[in-house]
């Protein structure tokens, strides 16, 4: 991206926010004339920025009125960011403990409408090593984390798993729905998940689910490490540790239904 390009969309990204800032204290919606000349800029322009979050869904016209408001989504972004920084900061001291208590390196998950998204790591010293990355997105039907998310997340995950053809990833790769039903139901029955090397050659990982205040699955605490110190049957000292850092976590976040 050139510095002339870049400048562009910095502005852009300022305007978008001052548009939103100004509109944020007025609840009965504005119109565009009204707005442009708070904003003291030109009419057009105004209308084009706010035809661009009308798109992407943070402000919505009343047809009657035509005037400008926006919508819950910015709340609810600011709601995950809240949520999610407690859950940050609840789960890294039980995430290190884990780490310590077993030895083997420790991931957070939290779920999202395409997978499982890796959002901490605290690693161990092994040789396999866990290449995963903060940020990466973990497929549903391909780790322990995703088969958690369609036993536990909402049923429209399913859909999507149903709705597209599920790749191999590795040649362990379960690619079969009814096999994947089948794990999903165990995962459900006993509240822990293991993928032998779905995701990654030689590696397996041992994951239990995570809720919140209302009781909804949010996240992982997952250990991973190889097949050989992470077997397909999990030892019962592991399964142990894991499912007792999930409570925790989930215990912090105010669950009241699971792990009591």
């Amino acid at each position: 991206m050139s510095q002339s390009t870049e400048k562009s969309a910095n502005q852009s990204t300022q305007v978008a926010f001052r548009i939103i800032e100004e509109m944020a204290p007025i609840h009965d919606g504005i119109r565009l004339t009204d707005l442009a000349r708070r904003l003291e800029m030109p009419k057009a322009r105004v209308y084009r920025f706010l035809q661009a979050l009308v798109a992407s869904g943070y402000v919505r016209q009343d047809s009657d009125t035509e005037r400008y408001r926006l919508t819950l989504k910015l709340f609810h972004i600011g709601q995950a960011v809240a949520d999610g920084t407690q859950l940050l900061s609840v789960a890294r001291p039980v995430m290190i403990s884990l780490r310590d208590g077993v030895g083997e390196t420790t991931t957070l998950s939290v779920l999202e409408s395409t997978g499982m998204r890796v959002v901490d790591i605290v690693r161990v010293e092994t040789p396999v090593q866990i290449v995963t990355k903060p940020g990466a997105i973990l497929a549903f039907h391909a780790s322990a984390q995703g088969k958690l998310a369609l036993a536990f997340g909402p049923s429209i995950l399913w859909d999507q798993v149903r709705q597209s053809q599920l790749q191999a990833l590795t040649s362990k790769t379960n690619t079969d729905v009814a096999a994947l039903e089948a794990q999903v139901r165990r995962a459900r029955d006993q509240f822990w998940a293991v993928a032998p090397e779905e995701s990654l050659p030689g590696v397996n990982a041992l994951s239990a689910p995570i809720f919140d205040s209302t009781n909804d699955m949010v996240a992982t605490i997952t250990i991973a490490g190889s097949v050989q110190s992470i077997k397909v049957e999990p030892e019962a000292g592991q399964v142990a540790a894991v499912l007792a850092a999930a409570k925790t976590i989930s215990h912090h976040l105010g669950c009241t239904e699971y792990y009591v």
